[in-house]
Order: structure tokens, then C-alpha cells, then sequence
């Protein structure tokens, strides 16, 4: 009996572990989503690591109270990730790709904080939180509706309560969980 390599089997065993390995600190694996640049009428991708983070805060002026904010919350943040395409018409990206951000979601260290969903109007949004060792290593939204999808990634150290700061700068938009009237 000849015994056939395994090495393919490991390989592709390991690379299915991939994301529940990078999950475990808080970041996700995002789709390319190049395909959709061409079809939406307005495309947002913003990749934020450390360095470039960095790199950011300089042009943030301490004297001015939001900016210090911003600063404050940004501490141990490591990356900063925003996918955000709106269309012309209703569902004009692949949910599917949307969906498989959320599956990665269900892993044990991802939490769930807000659950938003509208049948009428096909709106959801989902706000994760990753946990390590009883602290905060990352945050995901997911928004999306007929003609527009969003997804946030933070990755790094997060205080919560200074979470707020963020929105509107780098990229996260502000996130309004009241009925539009």
C-alpha cells in the first residue's frame, strides 16, 4: 500500500483556520470587493494600520478638545478598517460577501452589543465586540441596506465608553440607531 501525501489536506486544513486565528485578535478578513468599485456610484476603502495610524494623530491638534478625543480613544488602536459602497439601484452587491463577514461574527471571542433589524425598509446593522482576556480587542459594524453596505473594523485596545470620539474621523461614520423621521 503506497501512502499518499498529506500535505495538501494540512495545508488546506490551515488555511481554512486563517480566519478564526486573525478573528481571535480582532480583525477580520474583509473581502477585496474591487468588483464593486465599479458598479457603485460612491466607494469608500480605507486601510488604517499602526504605522499609518500614527502617522494620522500628528495632523490631530491636542488643544482642540474633539481632536484630543479622537487622540485619547485612538490609544491602542491598531487598525482601522472601512468598506462602504453605495448604489444606484437596491441590491446591487453580492450579500452574500456581506454575509460572510458576518459569519466570522460567531466566533467565541466576537460579543454582540446592537442588533438592528427592519424588515420593511431591509436595513440591519450589527455592532461586535472582540474580547480578550476581559478587554476589548476589536469592534465590527456591519450596516446595510437596499442600495448601501457598510463595514467597520476597529482592531486594537478600545475603551468603549471613548468609542463615540470616533465617529465622523478616520473614516467611521456616525452611527444613528434612532428611526429616521
Amino acid at each position: 500500500m503506497k501512502v499518499r501525501p498529506r500535505i495538501p489536506v494540512l495545508v488546506l486544513a490551515s488555511l481554512a483556520l486563517l480566519p478564526v486565528a486573525r478573528a481571535a485578535d480582532g480583525q477580520l478578513t474583509l473581502p477585496d470587493f474591487k468588483e464593486l468599485e465599479g458598479k457603485a456610484s460612491e466607494s469608500v476603502n480605507i486601510t488604517l494600520d499602526s504605522s499609518l495610524i500614527a502617522l494620522a494623530t500628528r495632523f490631530l491638534d491636542a488643544g482642540k478638545p474633539n481632536d484630543a478625543a479622537v487622540r485619547q480613544a485612538i490609544g491602542g488602536v491598531r487598525g482601522i478598517y472601512v468598506r462602504n459602497f453605495t448604489f444606484d439601484t437596491n441590491f446591487a452587491y453580492p450579500k452574500e460577501e456581506v454575509d460572510q463577514v458576518r459569519k466570522q461574527l460567531s466566533l467565541p471571542d466576537w460579543q454582540p452589543l446592537v442588533h438592528v433589524h427592519s424588515q420593511k425598509d431591509h436595513n440591519d446593522v450589527d455592532i461586535y465586540v472582540c474580547i480578550e482576556q476581559g478587554k476589548a480587542s476589536g469592534l465590527a459594524i456591519i450596516a446595510s441596506e437596499p442600495r448601501q453596505f457598510t463595514i467597520v473594523n476597529i482592531v486594537g485596545s478600545i475603551d468603549l465608553q471613548k468609542l463615540h470620539a470616533l465617529e465622523g474621523s478616520f473614516g467611521i461614520p456616525k452611527v444613528s440607531l434612532e428611526d429616521k423621521k
